[in-house]
């Protein structure tokens, strides 16, 4: 048996339900993992009741491997991970998927071979399984209610695996819009000054004005302002400025 170093083996210990594989493999090609190898399933496998949960992560189903023993599943690996819930009476190191993640990333980008160990649906993975992993991977959760089915930890794990390596912004400007120059903030500041000195707004608080001025910059500041969003607040203080319309 060989193993894939390009990304950790996902291995499902004793799952009950074809349907849980299916939505399994869903969540690992979200996040780019293929490796599935599944020990002793209860219905055995291939299971037809996969494939509708798993919406077309086909590959992923195809390429499972079946194995008899926990033994057998991780023999080629150098690192194995145990999800679990429950604390344990044993030493183990304990990490968040977080933390796995991060670790992980750095033993295959030595060539070392990584799984995670997912017990079954009913009680997870026994204290003898938890035996062969290394580490513990123990997910933070609301601890008055701290369930998640199989699909949901494969996914909260792979997630983690996943962003230790996407370089996608965590902002991004809509439409390719162009932030706004400081000649185009600058134009709004004086005329929103201009507007209030026109009202009387600073001439019972002139103290004040060298304050409330350079807070306004301030807070415009910290909202990034797009092109079009300064046209906008050009637009308002037009309308707000021209003279009220009287009734008929």
């Amino acid at each position: 048996m060989t193993s894939n170093t390009q990304a950790p083996a996902i291995i499902l210990v004793e799952p009950q339900m074809g349907e849980n594989i299916g939505a399994a493999a869903r969540a690992m090609l979200n996040f780019g993992l293929t490796d599935l190898r599944l020990v002793a399933p209860r219905d055995g496998w291939p299971n037809d009741r996969a494939i509708p949960l798993a919406s077309g992560a086909d590959v992923v189903l195809e390429k499972a491997r079946l194995f008899d023993t926990l033994n057998e599943a991780i023999a080629d690996l150098q690192h194995v991970y145990a999800t679990t819930a429950r604390p344990r009476d044993m030493i183990k190191r304990v990490v968040t998927p977080n933390g796995a993640g991060r670790e992980m990333r750095s033993s295959i980008d030595k060539g070392e071979a990584c799984g995670i160990l997912f017990g079954k649906e009913s009680w997870g993975l026994s204290s003898d399984d938890i035996t062969y992993a290394d580490t513990i991977i123990t997910v933070p959760l609301n601890p008055d209610f701290s369930s998640i089915n199989l699909a949901q930890a494969v996914l909260l794990v792979g997630y983690e695996w996943y962003q230790q390596a996407d370089d996608t912004p965590q902002s991004v400007i809509r439409n390719e819009e162009r932030l706004a120059t400081k000649k185009e903030l600058v134009h709004l500041f004086t005329r929103i000054e201009n507007e209030l000195d026109a009202r009387g707004y600073f001439d019972s608080i002139m103290n004040r004005r060298p304050v409330i001025l350079a807070n306004m910059r301030n807070m415009f500041h910290r909202f990034n302002l797009m092109e079009t969003d300064i046209k906008a607040m050009q637009g308002i203080i037009k309308g707000i400025s021209r003279p009220k319309k009287k009734d008929d």
